[in-house]
């Protein structure tokens, strides 16, 4: 069991670490609304790993079937609402008004990362790819085993999310109001980068 749940620590660390979109989201939303939304947007996307996670450690073949054949309109709703992030992000309010102009609560925050994550085809893939190299895929690797991956699969994201989180939270108060616009408008063009090239990606594959 421990082996197993170390193994998935790391693979959740290495997952998360990247910095993607979902990592714009978590320090934007950390600086702007504070570490408890930075946080949560973390904790959105640690459930959807484990979710997938859940799917690649247990070898639920049909619904791996399912989501890999919706890859492309899971890209499609996740581009776009990566752009649509990025518009609202833009145009938010500066941080002294951010939580109540843009209507953001710690439930939004929760559930568009996991919305984000949940849409992302790459995620189940890496999964895949990732406990298959482990040895980890599939009812051969025991259920006890499969159960304790994914526990650290989930603990280690949460891990890495709460960290950055707490990290990017001590600065806060050092940063001038002034400073928060940019913060949002940077982090508004590179969402929005993000969901044009998901939604280029499918045009020119297609």
């Amino acid at each position: 069991m421990l082996i197993p749940l170390l193994k998935g620590i790391l693979l959740g660390l290495s997952i998360a670490a990247p910095v993607g979109p979902i990592g714009i989201l978590c320090i934007r939303r950390t600086i702007t609304l504070g570490r408890l939304h930075g946080f949560l947007s973390g904790l959105g996307a640690a459930t959807a790993d484990a979710f997938y996670g859940f799917i690649a450690g247990f070898g639920l073949t049909l619904v791996t079937g399912f989501l890999l054949d919706q890859k492309v309109l899971l890209q499609a709703v996740g581009g776009l609402f990566l752009i649509y992030l990025g518009v609202q992000t833009f145009r938010s309010r500066p941080a002294t008004e951010a939580a109540r102009a843009s209507g953001d609560t710690l439930l939004k925050s929760y559930a568009s990362t996991l919305m984000l994550t949940i849409t992302n085809p790459m995620t189940i893939m890496s999964f895949l790819g990732a406990f298959a190299g482990l040895g980890m895929a599939g009812a051969q690797s025991g259920m006890a085993a499969a159960i304790a991956l994914v526990i650290g699969v989930f603990a280690g994201s949460a891990l890495w999310w709460l960290a950055l989180s707490f990290v990017i939270g001590m600065f806060r108060d050092r940063i001038h109001v002034s400073v928060y616009r940019w913060i949002n408008r940077i982090s508004g063009v590179i969402l929005t980068i993000f969901g044009l090239v998901a939604i280029v990606g499918l045009l020119l594959g297609g």
